[in-house]
């Protein structure tokens, strides 16, 4: 092994040994700042009592969430029946997924009158679609007519009998994904549209008048071939499963991004000299404008219109709609970080070694600029919960079967002296919107220099 720290060496290999060292502490004081700067966002976050107890909060509304099926069910967890063991939640998995079947004995009973050797319950012994036609709009201290307390309606039900508890641990599932999966769009959106307009800028893109001619020429015509051409396919898809909606949805992308692919390439590559001269291209006027546009908008409405239009109501159809109007807030918080950004000198590096503005953006740029993106999916969450216990309450877009927080609230306008159908399900919204906004500042507080110390 060569001793670097030799003088003897020759000059070269010293010069080489000098480069090596300084890109290593580059990367140890890179991955130092790193740490040590999201270590700092910990330790602010944790000096902010009321948000570590709201994602505390946070904590038990997602166990709630993930164990649903295991704290409210009709099903016993376990149990022994006629000198057998089963475990019926899990079977359900399974059924579900159509990897096993209902044994006989199992098929259209009731598992509450079963005769078990033994059994494992629930802590709640009912699902939200159960209902109890003996105690139909009872409170939580009216007389039941139940055989023990382990069949008691602890939060009353409503009219029709459904148990208002197992309702509102299973609705915590609902409020979950719609928060997570429409922010997942919506972060997904906003980013690459606020990444395009604060790195290009108005100038930083430029392409020849060949490339912009095929360009819009290949955008109409993917539009055409991969929406217009197949809109009877995806309404058919969107009414028949949200599966089969995304897969058709996913191939139409496919299409549209192929052929503005291939006219992309096509102006790229062959250019007249009369149509070579490159001009800019006002990326961030463009996208600015188009975000003025949506936040102009009332989403509120927009909402309520696509839904009304759509055959057959799901709720990922409107998880998917929350988060296709939910994103210009991190749209508009990625542009003005990758504003600051770009003119860094370690982008400028980037630029001067090479690499692709793909990598660029993606690897070098984002990672650094994505810190204030994390507080407005913060708020998001608590606005896209929000959204949808609003639609549930007015009854649109969600599909009768499902049981969620807003419609039970909705349930109360049935008869004003069923407090708890209000009550319950209202401070349940309270709750998580107000948690997931004093996340929200707690992380905007954490991440505010001014405070570091």
């Amino acid at each position: 092994m060569k001793n670097y720290n030799d003088p003897s060496l020759p000059e070269e290999e010293l010069l080489i040994q000098e480069d090596l060292v300084d890109e290593n502490q580059r990367e140890v004081f890179n991955e130092n700042a790193k740490q040590s700067y999201w270590a700092n966002v910990r330790k602010q976050f944790r000096k902010n009592k009321i948000a570590v107890w709201s994602l505390r909060v946070v904590y038990i509304i997602v166990f709630l969430a993930v164990f649903a099926d295991f704290i409210a069910n009709e099903k016993p967890i376990a149990c022994g029946y006629q000198g057998n063991t089963y475990f019926p939640v899990f079977k359900e998995y399974a059924v579900d997924l159509g990897l096993s079947e209902w044994p006989v004995e199992f098929q259209n009973v009731s598992w509450k009158d079963l005769e078990y050797d033994w059994a494992f319950w629930p802590a709640v012994p009912y699902l939200p679609k159960n209902t109890d036609v003996l105690n139909s709009y009872v409170g939580p201290f009216d007389d039941q007519e139940v055989d023990s307390k382990k069949w008691r309606h602890w939060l009353g039900t409503d009219d029709l009998g459904h148990d208002v508890l197992a309702s509102m641990i299973h609705g915590t599932r609902v409020a979950l994904l719609v928060g997570i999966i429409s922010m997942m769009i919506a972060t997904t959106i906003g980013i690459l549209f606020g990444a395009a307009a604060g790195y290009y800028g108005d100038t930083k893109l430029k392409m020849s008048m060949m490339q912009i001619i095929l360009n819009v020429l290949g955008f109409i015509l993917a539009l055409f071939y991969g929406f217009g051409t197949r809109s009877y396919v995806l309404a058919d898809a969107l009414a028949t499963s949200f599966g089969k909606f995304i897969l058709e949805l996913i191939i139409s992308i496919g299409i549209t991004a192929a052929i503005m692919y291939v006219f992309n390439y096509i102006g790229k590559n062959f250019q007249p000299k009369f149509l070579s001269k490159k001009y800019p291209i006002p990326v961030d006027i463009m996208i600015s404008r188009f975000i003025e546009i949506i936040v102009s908008i009332p989403s509120l409405f927009l909402i309520i219109s696509i839904t009304a239009i759509v055959a057959k109501p799901s709720l990922y159809i409107v998880m998917m709609i929350i988060g296709l109007t939910s994103w210009t807030g991190i749209a508009r918080f990625t542009r003005a970080e990758l504003l600051r950004v770009r003119s860094l000198e370690y982008i400028e590096a980037a630029h001067a070694l090479g690499y692709k503005e793909g990598r660029i953006i993606f690897k070098h740029a984002l990672p650094n600029a994505l810190s204030p993106v994390l507080i407005s999916i913060a708020f998001g969450i608590a606005s896209a919960i929000l959204t949808e216990s609003t639609l549930s309450f007015l009854g649109i877009g969600v599909p009768a079967e499902d049981i969620t927080w807003g419609k039970l609230l909705s349930a109360a306008r049935g008869d004003a002296s069923a407090w708890w159908l209000a009550v319950i399900p209202g401070f349940a919204i309270f709750i998580t919107v107000t948690v997931y906004n004093l996340i929200g500042e707690g992380l905007t507080d954490a991440m505010n220099p001014k405070l570091k110390k």
